[in-house]
């Protein structure tokens, strides 16, 4: 019997997913490199039933795409995150919406403990010292802090949240969060977390800000310069959401003005790249082998719902 077929970024190619996964999906479907579909469109539009979007940058799912693809069922997304996609046109379409969550909350929140280790011991700075060894002597700027019995604020303590929170009691740490929503006592309980009602509170108590929030219209810019105004200074903000939930040029100049004491991002592109106590990284807090094997297989499941008629287990409302 012939496969579904589907649209997807070329596997192996720069923002496609890795060639590796490439089995799990041609199981089921034939794979249509987006690439191959711009120059022979007319070949293929009756026969995709789904797209594969891997990265915000992957494939523009917008209405001329939408509209050469008539038998179109979904929308598949690698990842939790949605924001690059436009659920309410999508949906005008008739074609349903899917993303993988919970999939990737165990690498997201090691990633997020991974950045406030590494920030607080100077990790990097350490290795640097190996490396290129230009004394034999630690500079006092080498010192780093405590994180064992330190104040853990985490913002969003959603999926994610909770379970940094649970890798944080592993290392004695006071935690606290802020939530829309406060969690039941007995979630609080298990993981000794206590609720702060205001991020002000939060703010002025924590060593350690990890934010851990979806963007959206309500969280864009939700730690800027008056928030940073009510951290210590000694504090450090630890950023595994979306980039643009700080307020970029407000972090710069937080850390300029010592402020806070640094900064570790799993994204940014920006001139914080320069400065000494800031950690970037290039979005990798899902990026494992184990974890991507599961977003595939989970997309995989999600698109053959779609074109079965069956029920979607991780349609995104828009």
């Amino acid at each position: 019997m012939e496969k579904p077929c589907i649209l997807a970024t070329t596997l192996g190619a720069p923002g496609g997913i890795y060639k590796c996964f490439e089995p799990c999906i041609e199981k089921h479907f034939t794979i249509i490199p987006y690439e191959r579909f711009v120059q022979m469109k007319e070949d293929f539009a009756d026969k995709i039933q789904a797209v594969f979007v891997w990265g915000p940058d992957a494939i523009k799912v917008d209405q001329n795409l939408l509209q050469s693809l008539p038998k179109l069922k979904a929308v598949v997304n690698g990842g939790v995150g949605v924001d690059h996609l436009d659920i309410p046109l999508i949906n005008s379409f008739g074609v349903k919406v899917t993303n993988t969550p919970g999939v990737v909350d165990n690498a997201t929140a090691d990633i997020g403990m991974s950045l406030m280790l590494a920030s607080a011991r100077k990790i990097v700075e350490g290795h640097n010292f190996s490396k290129f060894r230009e004394s034999d002597y630690f500079p006092k700027s080498s010192l780093g802090t405590d994180v064992s019995g330190a104040t853990l604020g985490i913002i969003g303590m959603g999926r994610i949240g909770y379970k940094i929170a649970k890798r944080a009691q592993g290392f004695e740490m006071k935690i606290l969060y802020h939530n829309r929503n406060r969690r039941p006592e007995s979630e609080e309980r298990a993981v000794g977390a206590t609720y702060c009602a205001s991020l002000k509170e939060l703010l002025q108590r924590s060593d350690f800000v990890m934010v851990v929030v979806s963007l959206s219209p309500e969280t864009r810019k939700l730690i800027g310069a008056k928030e940073f105004a009510m951290m210590k200074p000694n504090s450090t903000l630890i950023n595994i959401s979306r980039g643009l939930v700080v307020d970029q040029d407000a972090l710069v100049d937080a850390l300029q003005k010592k402020m806070i004491r640094a900064a570790a991002l799993d994204v940014t592109d920006h001139p914080l790249l320069s400065f000494p106590n800031v950690i970037v990284l290039p979005h990798l807090g899902t990026h494992t082998v184990e974890t991507t094997q599961i977003m595939v297989e989970r997309m995989v499941t999600n698109a053959l719902a779609a074109i079965t008629g069956g029920q979607l287990p991780d349609e995104v409302e828009a």
